[in-house]
């Protein structure tokens, strides 16, 4: 794969300034440090789906194992912690990364619950890289059908 970097240095088109400064930060791209340049935290992105019976968590966690996930109950707040760790061995350090955008490291993910929740009944499974969790509801919260009729 070849890579290929288009560079233009008009700066008569009234940018001037701007357009050197944009110049200069495209010849001198390969000398940033990657991991400085790109590095901002990381956690799961999750949804939250809520039915007559459960409230359905999934948390894209790419990477990990269920043995890098921690997930809690604990006074009506469901916490799922982990950390996705850098896969950089020894011999890369031979190599030189130009780009490096996939961030790495602890994460801690904490979701309030609703009163009404069976937290003993809590299910956890994961797979293909998605934790998905089911919180059942009480019988008390869970919607109830009144049967109307004619007198």
């Amino acid at each position: 794969m070849k890579l290929a970097l288009t560079r233009k240095n008009d700066t008569t088109n009234g940018l001037g300034v701007f357009g050197r400064e944009i110049d200069r930060f495209f010849n001198n791209f390969f000398e940033i440090e990657p991991s400085g340049f790109f590095h901002e935290p990381w956690y799961p992105q999750i949804d939250v789906v809520e039915d007559e019976n459960a409230i359905h968590v999934k948390a894209d966690m790419p990477g990990l194992t269920e043995k890098d996930i921690e997930l809690t109950v604990e006074n009506g707040i469901l916490t799922i912690a982990g950390e996705r760790k850098e896969e950089r061995r020894e011999e890369d350090e031979k190599k030189r990364y130009i780009v490096s955008e996939r961030c790495y490291g602890s994460f801690t993910r904490s979701l309030s619950l609703p009163e009404g929740i069976k937290a003993e009944e809590i299910k956890a499974n994961f797979k293909d890289g998605v934790l998905n969790v089911e919180i059942p509801k009480s019988e008390e919260v869970k919607p109830k059908r009144i049967t109307v009729t004619v007198n």
